[in-house]
């Protein structure tokens, strides 16, 4: 058994095969649960539009051939874009996800807090112990130390301002667009924020649940109105701008449901809006919205994966702080290995405790004996110390008379120990 991440994400990975091991929030706690029982003795599963990772104590094997079938998929089909790390490089891998540095957007601060819901939800199902909790909280206050110190999160160009940018390039002025978002989760509210800021000429949040779509367009400001999903169909056509990202594991908006607003807006009635392009932005993973929606007519059809090159600007001028912030994981690693290293020799050092103990209670009871049989203190202490000096000496002693010229690390050891000349 040892500390383990098995994983993939946007570098490694297309969109295509992110979305088939992608976990949805509701399946994880079960997921992990599974996870921990059947091939990890420790697992957290983090889950989101850029990656699906598995920190584990366990069988690197066990773990990747668990994910393909718990994701009904061939293992051999996924090796290729899987990342398997061992014990020092998880510790590393997990502090540089944390503080953003090996994120879509450098240094983007969404990451660490979907970490520590990940961790939640594996403590909640009973997933996680020693070694794990021990990697996560030290994680975490090294997330918070690096961020704060290295300025690696500063002037971050967020996946939020990037839509906004995508869709202004795309469909012009937003102040004069109708702007629809699907889906009122966290990633949904930060562009959604931006785009209220740019008071589009109206804006409709749909979701699965009535009363979070509307605590959503309540934060929003801007006459923002709230719908349930199952309207979709009949209000699409209304919308320049659609922007979707629900926790659904089927598209939620599908090409026949866009065919039909497609007509409508380019049918006999020849309204103003009837030319214009329509933005679609797909933030989900699994995708939200049929790629083949991208075939349509007046469809400008975007998902996470090309925002890369939209959230790219800045990065250069963020390199510096990234360097810092590299320079101090690291040694947060070090860190992190040497306490590690030190737990995994406390057994040890128990032992040889023990065993000292142990000697020191036998010459000890020799001595009390010898002392009520009216031998003269001076005598008893005597033979106490040298009792004693013999049986804590018997073993290295010992392994030195039986050391040859191959067991130079045996003579080196022993004198590091005893503080002896070699």
């Amino acid at each position: 058994m040892k500390l383990t991440v098995i994983g993939l994400n946007h570098q490694t990975a297309p969109l295509a095969i992110r979305e088939q091991l992608a976990f949805a929030a509701a399946a994880l706690p079960e997921a992990v649960r599974d996870l921990s029982v059947n091939a990890a003795a420790e697992a957290v599963i983090l889950s989101t539009c850029n990656r699906t990772e598995l920190y584990c104590v366990g069988d690197a094997e066990m773990i990747i051939n668990w994910l393909a079938d718990y994701q009904g998929v061939n293992a051999d089909d996924i090796r290729p874009y899987l990342y398997t790390l061992g014990c020092s490089e998880t510790i590393r891998h997990a502090f540089r996800v944390a503080c953003g540095l090996d994120s879509m957007v450098l240094g983007e601060a969404q990451i660490l807090g979907q970490m520590k819901e990940a961790v939640r939800i594996a403590r909640e199902q009973g997933s996680i112990s020693t070694w794990l909790n021990a990697l996560f909280q030290r994680t975490f206050q090294a997330a918070k130390e690096v961020r704060s110190l290295s300025g690696v999160g500063d002037n971050v160009v967020s996946m939020a301002s990037a839509a906004v940018r995508m869709a202004e390039q795309s469909v012009g002025d937003i102040g004069s667009l109708n702007v629809l978002f699907v889906g009122a989760g966290e990633m949904n509210e930060s562009v959604a924020t931006y785009f209220a800021a740019k008071q589009p000429r109206s804006l409709m949040v749909a979701n699965r649940t009535l009363t979070r779509a509307a605590n959503l367009c309540s934060k929003l400001g801007n006459d923002a109105q709230a719908c349930k999903l199952e309207a979709l169909p009949e209000i699409l056509h209304r919308y320049d701008i659609i922007i979707s990202c629900t926790g659904s594991e089927l598209p939620v908006i599908t090409r026949d449901m866009m065919a039909h607003a497609v007509a409508q807006r380019t049918g006999s009635l020849k309204t103003s809006d009837a030319s214009k392009t329509q933005f679609m932005l797909d933030l989900a993973v699994p995708r939200d919205i049929e790629a083949s929606i991208a075939e349509l007519p007046h469809i400008a059809l975007f998902t996470v994966d090309d925002m890369a090159e939209r959230v790219a600007h800045g990065k250069e001028a963020r390199a510096a702080a990234a360097a810092q912030a590299e320079a101090m994981v690291q040694a947060k690693v070090n860190e992190f290995v040497a306490w590690q290293q030190s737990r995994q020799r406390v057994p040890l050092i128990c032992a040889l405790r023990d065993e000292g103990e142990r000697a020191r209670q036998q010459v000890l009871n020799h001595a009390m004996r010898q002392l009520a049989k009216g031998t003269p203190p001076e005598e008893v202490l005597e033979r106490l110390s040298v009792q004693l000096t013999n049986k804590l000496l018997h073993s290295p002693t010992r392994a030195l008379n039986k050391a040859d010229s191959h067991d130079i690390h045996v003579v080196k050891a022993l004198a590091q120990v005893y503080h002896l000349p070699h």
